[in-house]
């Protein structure tokens, strides 16, 4: 029996997971504990979290692995502070943060000094990381395998191809280019300056037109063999002024990535504190379209390379579901397989993954499929009821009427009806998801047939831009009704167009470009939200609901006295805790 713990620390989204004779067994993100999104540093509470799902402790585990390895590209980075003129107090901050995240033994002392490690520490360099996420758990015998980032061990994309057990880094891009770098500097020239912004830049782009589009053909060039350049005139991370990128207290942060030439090119930049106006559309949706082009490019180029029909992706850029839902459309390839934390986060799988089919040997056969993202902590009915009378008195407060309902039908049925009369539903059921959407356990849900319901939830609950759009959760078998595909999306991870004739009828979660970043649900991966929205067809002849992340501007709730405060202070109607019916 061998275990691997697979680490992302002292990087945001921070996180954990353990793997048990190449079977996933738990994965979670520090910032679920932290409740600070985002949260980077030392993932102590998430490795606890896996090691007490298991059963064992620290001293019970063989290898750790974490997502980064110093020693990557070492003559590339040598060569490029001797020839760039990068400032020496930059390279000395560099490899302070360096030294503290290589010291992973050190760390695991300090965080968890209850428990002693015995075993074994691998560095795995970043892509390679990504890369083994997306493949190495993939349902696909042989497939090309894309990363596609900021920065990680310096580069910034990477590709391979994946056979049986079998995955090296076959070429990559380096920095100073970046498509992430390119992406998160148009997010902060249109005023959105926060860490993870980047997916309010893909909800803003169906508003504007594509008119900025040759401009930023001199930002970024292309070239035939996929791999890209920006133009370093408009950027500032090459010479470190904006490469600043630095964990305080847990929180990420770095600094401008755009140069004083970029307003020559594009306009002035907007303030936060300004309205959007339609320039800022038409520069989302250029910067959209800027970052398609280069990565189908890429994805053509790999293609052609490899002449495999499948395709995984990973990286952070592998959350622009926008462009993974037209890979099929503009690239060669026939499938695509993208996990569910294909950032950071989900680098802790792949260097587990990576470690266990390194020191496994000829037992380390390839045979877990992550078909699923439930991977994260869950609660006991004593351990829901414990926090729901800790709280009775604020439920006696709100008018609340709480009710145990044993059977399931009756209880899917039950929240059924609730959503078709209009409420808001906090749903919390089972093990968390693992990566940043919601899937069906911690969950807010509502009727997708209201055209009003994007209102409502932002009034009652979310208090986000309205231009952000929420997703349909939708049986599997009744995609092809209603979307313009045909395939398993149950991560999330991808945006197909909503059939002409069916989007009136689920204007909620139509964008206004008539798409929908769907989840497929199926029975197999979790029978009582499938429960739940087949009672909802059956009331209404819909088999979608609406479903966004069970939170209120911070991290997913995890525990079930998380969702209890975010119920309570909000607007929320009906919170639904396992078995428990909560109505105001």
């Amino acid at each position: 029996m061998t275990y691997v713990l697979g680490l992302n620390a002292y990087h945001a989204d921070a996180a954990a997971c353990l793997v048990k004779d190449g079977e996933l067994v738990a994965a979670v993100e520090e910032e679920r504990f932290r409740r600070i999104k985002h949260w980077g540093g030392f993932p102590s509470e998430a490795i606890r979290y896996c090691l007490a799902e298991a059963g064992i402790a620290l001293a019970d585990v063989d290898h750790v692995a974490v997502n980064t390895d110093n020693r990557a590209q070492r003559w590339r980075k040598l060569a490029y502070i001797v020839t760039s003129g990068v400032k020496p107090g930059y390279v000395a901050r560099r490899l302070r943060a360096r030294a503290e995240r290589t010291d992973i033994k050190g760390k695991l002392k300090e965080h968890l000094p209850e428990q002693e490690f015995r075993g074994t520490v691998h560095a795995v360099e970043h892509h390679l990381c990504h890369l083994a996420s997306a493949f190495l758990v993939s349902p696909f015998a042989k497939a090309a395998a894309v990363s596609v980032d900021g920065f990680g061990d310096f580069s910034s994309a990477a590709w391979a191809l994946g056979e049986g057990g079998t995955l090296a880094v076959d070429g990559g891009v380096y920095f100073p280019h970046s498509l992430g770098v390119f992406y998160e500097a148009m997010t902060q020239f249109i005023g959105f300056p926060h860490y993870g912004d980047e997916y309010k830049v893909m909800g803003l782009a169906p508003y504007g037109e594509p008119r900025f589009v040759e401009q930023m053909k001199t930002l970024v060039r292309l070239k035939s063999d996929g791999r890209f350049e920006l133009d370093l005139r408009y950027f500032r991370h090459a010479s470190g002024e904006g490469a600043n990128y630095e964990i305080k207290n847990g929180i990420p942060s770095g600094g401008r990535l755009w140069s004083d030439a970029l307003p020559s090119l594009l306009g002035a930049a907007r303030d936060p504190a300004m309205a959007l106006e339609d320039r800022h559309h038409d520069i989302a949706r250029s910067a959209q379209a800027t970052y398609e082009d280069a990565f189908f490019n890429l994805l053509t180029a790999v293609h052609r390379r490899y002449g495999v029909e499948a395709v995984v992706l990973a990286g952070g850029c592998a959350y622009n579901s926008v462009a993974n839902g037209k890979i099929l459309e503009r690239t060669p390839f026939k499938r695509v397989y993208i996990q569910s934390a294909g950032g950071d986060a989900g680098g802790a799988i792949g260097a587990a993954f990576a470690t266990w089919h390194k020191v496994g040997g000829e037992g380390a056969r390839r045979h877990f499929v992550m078909d699923h993202a439930y991977w994260g902590p869950s609660a006991s009915a004593d351990e829901i009821a414990a926090a729901i009378r800790a709280r009775q008195a604020d439920f006696d407060a709100a008018g609340c009427i709480i009710e145990r309902v044993d059977d399931e039908h009756a209880l899917c049925r039950r929240t059924a009806e609730a959503i078709a009369d209009g409420k808001v539903i906090g749903w919390f059921q089972g093990r968390l998801e693992w990566g940043p959407r919601a899937l069906g356990n911690r969950s807010i849900l509502g009727d997708p047939r209201r055209a009003d319901m994007k209102d409502i939830l932002n009034l009652k609950i979310k208090r986000r831009e309205s231009f952000r759009p929420f997703a349909p959760s939708i049986l599997r078998e009744a995609v092809t009704d209603w979307f313009e595909t045909d395939d398993d999306v149950p991560f999330m991870m991808q945006v197909f167009r909503i059939r002409a004739e069916r989007r009136k009828a689920i204007p909620a979660v139509t964008h206004v470009d008539g798409s929908g970043r769907l989840q497929t649900v199926s029975r197999s991966a979790n029978a009582r939200y499938w429960r739940l929205i087949t009672a909802f067809r059956d009331l209404t002849g819909v088999p979608i609901v609406l479903n966004t992340s069970f939170n209120e501007n911070e991290p997913v709730v995890c525990r079930p006295e998380e969702a209890i405060d975010c119920f309570l202070r909000t607007r929320m109607d009906v919170l639904v805790l396992g078995d428990t019916f909560i109505a105001r």
